[in-house]
This record gives C-alpha cells, sequence and structure tokens, in this order.
C-alpha cells in the first residue's frame, strides 16, 4: 500500500489515538501514517513518541481547527491517496487494500468512503449524506425524513431513499474516513479553514463535485467507527472519551456556526434574500434547543 497516505488530526484524544494507531500497525504496512496534533494537553503526544516510532507526528504550537491541521497534513502526505481518519475509526487491512485497488481502477472517482458501523452494528448514517439545501435541512431538524423514512421527497439529508446495500455515488461523506484522490484538492481546492469544526467536509465535498468529480460510498468495505470517541460529545460514546458540558456546548456552537458559513459560502445567492434571514433565525433556534439540553442533562 505504498501509494497510501493517511492523516489522523488528533486533538485530546490520547487513548483512543493510541488504540487506532495499534490498529494501523497490522492493517496499514507500507502506510504512510501522519498524526497532526493540534496543541493537545492530554499526553497525546508523548503517546505517539513513545510508542509509534514508524508515525510522522506533527506537533502544532496552537490548534486553529480540523481544517487547519488537516491542510497541514496534506503537505506532508507524499504518496497519490491520502486517507483522512478520525482516531475513532479502525479500519482493517482488506478495507484499505481493497479501497485503494478501486480508486485505482476508477480515476473518475475523487473520493470514495466505506460502510462505517458503530459499535452496535448499526450503520453510521453519515457515511452517506446529501447536500443540506433548505428542503433537505428542513425535512432533517423537523423530523419528517423520520417520519416518511425512505421517501425521496423527504428522506434526503441521508439519502434514505437509496439501497445502501449496494455501491452508488453519493454527495458527501464525512472526514472521519474520506479516501481522496490527490488530484481532487489541486482541482478543487484544499480545506476550507473557515471552517473550524464541523462542516469541513460537508465544503470539500461540495467543491469535490462542482469540480467534476465522483464520490462514491462502497459498502463492499467496512469500517468500525467509534462514532464520536474523537471529541467525547456522543452518548453512544460516553465511557471511552466523556466531555465536559462546556466542551459539549462549544461543540454545539461549532456545528451551528458550520451551517451558517456553508450557507453564506454556497447557498446564499442561490436562494431569495429573504432566506438568509430565515436560515440565521432557524439556526439560532437550533443551536439554543442544543445548549438548552445539554444544560438540563
Amino acid at each position: 500500500m505504498k501509494g497510501l497516505s493517511i492523516v489522523i488530526v488528533s486533538y485530546n484524544t490520547r487513548d483512543i489515538l493510541k488504540k487506532c494507531l495499534s490498529n494501523l500497525k497490522t492493517s496499514a504496512p507500507g502506510v504512510q501514517v501522519i498524526v497532526v496534533d493540534n496543541n493537545s494537553s492530554d499526553g497525546s503526544v508523548n503517546i505517539v513518541e513513545a510508542d509509534f516510532s514508524g508515525v510522522e507526528l506533527i506537533k502544532l504550537k496552537e490548534n486553529k481547527g480540523l481544517a487547519w491541521a488537516s491542510n497541514i497534513g496534506l503537505k506532508h502526505a507524499k504518496r497519490d491517496f491520502v486517507l483522512y481518519l478520525g482516531s475513532d475509526a479502525f479500519p482493517s487491512k482488506e478495507t484499505l487494500e481493497g479501497m485503494l485497488s478501486y480508486m485505482k481502477k476508477h480515476p473518475e472517482v475523487g473520493i470514495a468512503t466505506p460502510r462505517l458501523e458503530l459499535r452496535n452494528g448499526k450503520e453510521d448514517k453519515d457515511a452517506h449524506r446529501g447536500f443540506p439545501t433548505l428542503w433537505t435541512s428542513f425535512t432533517h431538524f423537523s423530523h419528517l425524513d423520520k417520519i416518511f423514512s425512505g421517501t425521496k421527497l423527504f428522506d434526503r439529508y441521508f439519502m434514505g431513499y437509496k439501497d445502501f446495500l449496494k455501491e452508488q455515488e453519493v454527495d458527501l461523506c464525512i472526514s472521519h474516513f474520506m479516501f481522496i484522490r490527490k488530484e481532487v484538492f489541486k482541482k478543487a481546492g484544499i480545506w476550507d479553514e473557515d471552517f473550524f469544526v464541523y462542516g469541513e467536509d460537508v465544503d470539500f465535498c461540495y467543491r469535490a463535485k462542482q469540480a467534476g468529480w465522483k464520490i462514491m460510498y462502497l459498502p463492499q468495505f467496512t469500517v468500525l467507527h467509534y462514532k464520536g470517541a474523537g471529541v467525547g460529545i456522543r452518548k453512544e460514546t460516553q465511557d471511552i472519551s466523556p466531555a465536559s458540558k462546556e466542551t459539549r456546548k462549544r461543540m454545539a456552537k461549532a456545528s451551528t456556526r458550520a451551517m451558517l458559513t456553508f450557507y453564506r459560502k454556497h447557498y446564499i445567492k442561490r436562494y431569495p434574500k429573504i432566506a438568509a434571514g430565515l436560515v440565521y433565525i432557524c439556526v439560532l433556534v437550533l443551536e439554543r434547543l442544543r445548549l438548552l439540553k445539554i444544560n438540563r442533562q
């Protein structure tokens, strides 16, 4: 697998990062593995230096966000394909070899992702999403996509109207496992550093599509994903990496601010001016509701 570089951006994920790198020792022979540490304070750097001498460690002196660190990792990636991997994802050797082979055989595909499987065996639907148009976002956050599950009109956020047991093209996938042909960056540009955390993958996939690349979902390959363990904000992985209430609040704000950044960049000229005000109000209401829920926990 000498054609592949793996970039892992880590911030205070010492224990899960150790598990991730231990897995890559056996699953990624010959692969260039790069860890970009976003100024962690939990000893993550010490773990990499002590136990993983074959890993290229980049120690940043400040945390300017996920996209910023991803771009630094890209500068150090020497191979034709770059896999952006979350420290909470654990690919097998067969998956890495299979996806690399697939990408080499399909030059029209710029980005690919496998089926991401949660600890309970269910699929992580974030691996196959539709672009967040106003209608798609409305039906998702109003839960109409759950009421009318499987319909093309309402169930667009996770593209639930498609059969995801089959290989197919999707709008976007998440950066916890994003297998990218390096040429894509030349045509679509690098990660947009206006996104601190969240939304950077949505934006990158949007630009890749505009540049003419296909994004493929490949369910014949499976990757275990400890969803949320990298930031500690999801109930499913609180036993692995619990986050403080303040951290959860910061992440809630970051996610909603990313929505506004994406809208201003890609959609503000696509919709009537009145839509911008409505979007702003709805996103702020969503943020307030999320913060209220956290305060009650």
